[in-house]
């Protein structure tokens, strides 16, 4: 018994020994591997104030472990084609100074631009749903679906029965859902696709089940593809939900775009897919099955941008400050959740303070009213410099968009706000061409016809606890 009594009377030692090393050892991780200094200062903080604790929160919760997961598994960004020496291809840009904006979002990128594509954009459900469908209907070889919400309702139903019966045909078909988009109705499309012997996965699986996935519970698989044969491709913001096929008068109706994009471009959207589903399942599919030979059917000048917390880490954000940086007179932008940092409302300012015409268009009633009050909280910050903040009318628009100086767009999945930039993984394309930047000014100047400018006056004279309760909303921002 004399060694229990020896070893109890060190234990409070060892206790501490324990927990003084755990929090050194998660304090220097946190200061080699954490960007933010403000993050990192909280993390040390809790360490230390939480002996034991805090280091083991940091651990399940501080660390980002995809990149990690994807190095050691050997198939992050295992499909991608030599990169040119030339990454911007920049003669291919019509307007000179934005040859500058291509050459830099190319080294941010690693991703050559890509000539010769036709992109059509789709308005609502009523003209994406039919022509995705139609899609799906013809293809002969395969068909690479990957979707946030994949709702179980009439809409999501028609894009199964369309899908099984592609499997039917002897069609290759995967469909890559994300764990925590796919819960958003019940019973989940899962059911429907078993049946159908649709081969399925989902991105990042969390469960009470498997605590060792608590670390990824907060990031969200938020990319929108379908890609027919290899060579016809849909993306865009748009979810598979009734609720955006406006002609119907759904309960909760929905406004978004979608794009057909057609072209060269379309093997880098492919490339996107199939290295998530390598990702999610570890098969990799690599054969002229997915990726024939494309040749150029368009004008636009485009190149994906892939952005998450891995290996893309920060890409879309450093390619929106390019942007708003060589923009000499627009920019506009449309976004449901309008939430940026202060390196974006900078960016912004500095624009308009430049004589750019800032123009921001947003839904006057959000589907999320706490995001809603948290971006209220922020909009004084671009109005006091000469941006221009406008409100569109219901339905609520989840149109994703923005336009420099007449000749480049960028479009996709990803929100102006915290979760989009940093915790999502997200597929944005930048198109460069005035032709169809045109056509995009266009959508966006009916969008603003209907639309109410909002003033700073009008912001300042909100009531104090209007002001307050945005102000709370507000510091929640990194986690809505």
């Amino acid at each position: 018994m004399d060694w229990l009594r020896t070893i109890s009377s060190y234990w409070p030692h060892l206790v501490v020994g324990f927990g003084s090393l755990s929090a050194l050892l998660a304090s220097i991780h946190v200061l080699l591997r954490k960007r933010d200094s403000r993050a990192a200062a909280l993390w040390i903080g809790l360490i230390w104030l939480l002996p034991v604790l805090g280091p083991m929160l940091y651990l399940v919760f501080g660390v980002n472990r995809i990149r990690r997961r994807a190095l050691s598994l050997g198939i992050h960004k295992i499909i991608s084609q030599a990169i040119p020496e030339d990454l911007g291809e920049t003669q291919a840009v019509e307007a000179q100074h934005l040859q500058q904006l291509a050459r830099a979002i190319g080294h941010v990128v690693a991703q050559p631009l890509t000539p010769g594509n036709r992109i059509q954009a789709l308005v609502n459900g009523d003209e994406a749903f039919p022509a995705m469908i139609a899609a799906i209907e013809s293809a002969t070889k395969s068909i690479a679906l990957a979707t946030y919400i994949f709702d179980n309702d009439t809409s999501g139903k028609q894009f199964a029965d369309a899908l099984g019966r592609a499997v039917k045909r002897g069609v290759a078909v995967r469909v890559l859902l994300d764990a925590a988009g796919a819960r958003y109705s019940l019973p989940s499309i899962t059911h429907r696709l078993n049946h159908a012997h649709i081969p399925f996965a989902k991105f990042l699986p969390a469960s009470v089940l498997m605590p060792w996935r608590v670390t990824t519970i907060n990031l969200r698989n938020h990319r929108k593809l379908l890609i027919v044969d290899g060579q016809t491709a849909f993306t865009g913001g748009m979810n598979i939900r009734h609720g955006n096929v406006l002609a119907d008068q759904p309960k909760r109706a929905v406004q978004d775009l979608q794009f057909r994009v057609e072209g060269p471009v379309v093997t880098r959207l492919q490339e996107a897919f199939v290295n998530d589903w390598a990702f999610t399942t570890g098969e990799t599919l690599t054969d002229d099955t997915w990726f024939p030979e494309l040749k150029e059917c368009g004008k636009v000048v485009a190149r994906v941008i892939t952005d998450g917390p891995d290996g893309d880490f920060e890409k879309l954000r450093w390619s929106l400050l390019a942007a708003l940086a060589e923009a000499q007179t627009s920019v506009q932008i449309v976004t449901p959740y309008f939430l940026p940092d202060t390196g974006l409302i900078t960016a912004l300012n500095l624009a308009a303070l430049r004589g750019v015409r800032v123009d921001i268009l947003l839904p006057a009633r959000s589907n999320l009213p706490s995001v809603h009050w948290a971006s209220r909280a922020m909009w004084w910050q671009v109005l006091e410099r000469g941006c221009h903040l406008w409100l569109s009318p219901p339905p609520f628009d989840h149109s994703k968009l923005m336009i420099v100086d007449g000749h480049w767009v960028l479009l996709g999945s990803a929100n102006w706000d915290v979760r989009s930039l940093r915790l999502n993984f997200e597929l944005n394309v930048e198109c460069y061409g005035q032709g169809f930047a045109s056509e995009m000014a266009a959508v966006i100047q009916r969008k603003l016809r209907g639309a109410r400018e909002v003033t700073l006056a009008e912001v300042n004279a909100w009531s104090l606890p209007v002001k307050l309760r945005d102000a709370i909303a507000r510091l929640f921002s990194p986690y809505l």
